[in-house]
């Protein structure tokens, strides 16, 4: 093989793409995307499942890229650009498709409001997503800066479930889901700090966690396996309230906030 074969070589390589990973990342994309159709067919509980499958297979794609050594600058858009549909997109669109779209037998103002707060979500959660990818390398990995867009996505996809196995309607919640769809919303783009549960950060064991994490893992999966929907619910809403009441347990501290906030 001559020198100009090589050069071919190279460049050719170079535009490929590792599979397994970006199979994974699509499967989360096809969960949002199902989600959505599902949604605008009424089909509210397979929609939300959906979601939720999508953040599981969102979980376990990078994972496997640093396992496999398959870790790539394409794999990292890639994955961003399906978080947008899969937890951006899709939980806008199961909340206004549920309940969101009731506002319109109110006024046609509210109605406008209606789609508005559903859009508002997925613009704070794109721009979440870009946020955290510009950050990326910056930012301690012990922390999410602002509510992490599969956390949102989660609380909205829980809420519409519990609803909907508890015989609630969408529209005689309305003003509930109008309120949820914003504050999650804003929590994406705040600067309010949350645990990644990624270890301490620090020195070679840093990706170590608490021993009281796995009774407490074991305990939530037997939750989940009983009570899916009320579990995730109530664990979505829990995360979402602990960054604010770690940033005011820190602030109420003798030695004010926390400097790395």
């Amino acid at each position: 093989m001559d020198d100009n074969e090589l050069q071919q070589d190279v460049p050719r390589r170079s535009r490929g793409i590792y599979l397994l990973p970006n199979l994974f990342t699509t499967g989360g994309l096809f969960g949002g995307f199902f989600a959505i159709i599902a949604a605008s067919q009424g089909r509210f509980e397979a929609a939300c499942v959906a979601i939720f499958i999508a953040a599981v297979l969102d979980g376990l794609d990078g994972r496997v890229a640093r396992l496999t050594n398959t870790q790539s600058e394409f794999g990292v858009q890639y994955d961003s650009l399906a978080d947008l549909i899969s937890f951006g997109m899709a939980p806008a669109m199961v909340m206004y498709y549920w309940a969101l779209l009731a506002l319109r037998g109110d006024s046609t103002t509210l109605g406008k409001i209606g789609w508005l707060a559903a859009f508002l979500y997925a613009a704070c959660a794109a721009l979440r997503l870009a946020r955290f990818n510009s950050q990326v390398g910056i930012v301690d990995k012990r922390w999410f800066i602002g509510l992490a867009s599969p956390a949102a996505a989660g609380l909205m996809a829980s809420f519409v479930w519990t609803c909907e196995r508890g015989g609630w309607d969408g529209g005689e919640l309305r003003f509930v889901a109008l309120g949820l769809t914003i504050i999650a919303g804003l929590l994406m783009v705040s600067r309010i700090r949350y645990t990644s549960f990624k270890g301490s950060g620090k020195g070679p064991k840093s990706d170590r966690v608490p021993f009281i994490v796995l009774p407490l893992v074991l305990g939530l999966l037997i939750a989940l396996w009983v009570v899916p929907a009320e579990t995730l619910l109530v664990a979505s809403v829990l995360y979402a309230l602990s960054g604010p009441l770690q940033g005011l347990w820190r602030r109420r501290k003798p030695g004010g906030p926390d400097p790395a906030a």
